[in-house]
C-alpha cells in the first residue's frame, strides 16, 4: 500500500468516527453504559478501548516509538460527550502523521512492545492497516449493540464516504 490508500483510510476513520459519535448522541446513559455483551462489555468500554488502542497505543508506537504499558480495558472517559469529542479530535491526528510519513519508512518493519512486554516487529504498512482495520470492527460492534438496543444506526461503509466526496 501506498500513503494515498493510508489517506484515504485515515480520512475514512475521521468520517465514520464523526458518523458514529454523532448517533450516540441520542443514546441514554443507561444504555451506554450497559453492559450488552460486547468484548469490552459496553459502548462505553468499547469507546475506550478505541481511544486506548488507536491514540494511545497504537498513535504513540508510531509517531513516538514508545510503547506505553496500559491495559486494553482501561477506561479514559467515563463521560459521553469528553469521550466523544476526543474520540473526534484525536482521529484527525493520522491525516498529519501520514503527511509526514516518508515511503521509506512505510515499507520498513516496526519493532514495539506489546502491552505484556513483548517485543514484536512487524511490518509498518501492514501494521498501520490494523490500525485503521481495528476502528472498523469495534464501530461495527457498537452499531450492532446500538441496533439491538433500538437506536438507529449511521450507514459507516466506506463506499458511502467515497460517494459523498465524488457528489461534492
Amino acid at each position: 500500500m501506498n500513503k494515498d490508500s493510508f489517506r484515504i483510510l485515515a480520512q475514512y476513520n475521521i468520517w465514520a468516527t464523526q458518523r458514529l459519535c454523532e448517533s450516540l448522541k441520542v443514546v441514554s446513559d443507561d444504555d451506554f453504559n450497559k453492559d450488552v455483551g460486547l468484548y469490552f462489555k459496553s459502548i462505553v468500554g468499547t469507546l475506550n478501548h478505541l481511544l486506548l488502542g488507536e491514540h494511545y497505543l497504537w498513535y504513540s508506537r508510531f509517531k513516538q516509538g514508545v510503547s506505553p504499558a496500559i491495559a486494553l480495558n482501561t477506561m479514559i472517559q467515563t463521560g459521553k460527550t469528553l469521550l466523544l469529542d476526543e474520540l473526534q479530535e484525536k482521529s484527525k491526528n493520522w491525516i498529519e502523521f501520514l503527511e509526514q510519513l516518508d515511503e521509506k519508512t512505510l515499507n520498513a518493519d516496526l519493532t514495539y512492545k506489546r502491552v505484556s512486554g513483548q517485543e514484536l516487529t512487524l511490518p509498518y504498512a501492514a501494521t498501520l492497516m490494523h490500525v485503521f482495520n481495528h476502528g472498523t470492527h469495534h464501530r461495527g460492534q457498537i452499531t450492532a449493540a446500538m441496533t439491538g438496543l433500538g437506536y438507529a444506526c449511521p450507514e459507516l461503509d466506506l463506499v458511502y464516504m467515497l460517494a459523498e466526496q465524488s457528489q461534492a
